[in-house]
């Protein structure tokens, strides 16, 4: 193919794409103009949706690493994938102290797990992986997601 069709069949896929992003957000606009949602409202949904995608992807990914499923990266890669080099070396550190996995903070894989945004402040979010466990138990824990989309930079138990 030459590379001015190349560009021909780019440039028609952009002005599709871009004709279904207008049609969405001028059908959106008949309920923004009503007041349906406040301004921002679409910021914040856009926020939620982006951090608890990075972290259910992060979380699925891993945890198929982990069970040797994950046909493209083992769980170290995973985790640098996802992950600050900082918060990997204080996952390795509580994997060193604990005798688990630092993830999902315990010895075996969990079953399954729900994810939920809690908020966000100083630039951070917060979402809350709930892990379901074998014996019908489950455990939080808390990530924290920078907004401005870098890597996961935080992971802790819940908070008391």
């Amino acid at each position: 193919m030459t590379t001015t069709r190349m560009r021909t069949l780019r440039n028609a896929a952009a002005i599709t794409v871009g004709a279904a992003l207008l049609a969405t957000v001028g059908a959106a606009a008949p309920a923004l103009a009503a007041g349906a949602s406040p301004p921002g409202a679409g910021v914040v949904r856009a926020e939620r949706v982006d951090v608890v995608h990075r972290v259910t992807a992060f979380w699925d990914q891993y945890k198929s690493a982990v069970l040797g499923t994950n046909p493209y990266m083992n769980p170290e890669e995973v985790r640098g994938e996802f992950l600050t080099a900082e918060l990997n070396a204080e996952l390795d550190a509580w994997a060193a102290e604990n005798g688990a996995d630092p993830v999902f903070r315990a010895q075996n894989v969990p079953l399954d797990r729900t994810v939920r945004y809690e908020g966000s402040g100083a630039g951070h979010a917060s979402v809350v992986v709930t892990q379901y466990w074998g014996d019908g138990s489950s455990n939080d824990v808390w990530y924290r997601v920078p907004l401005d989309g870098s890597r996961i930079d935080g992971l802790q138990d819940p908070p008391v």
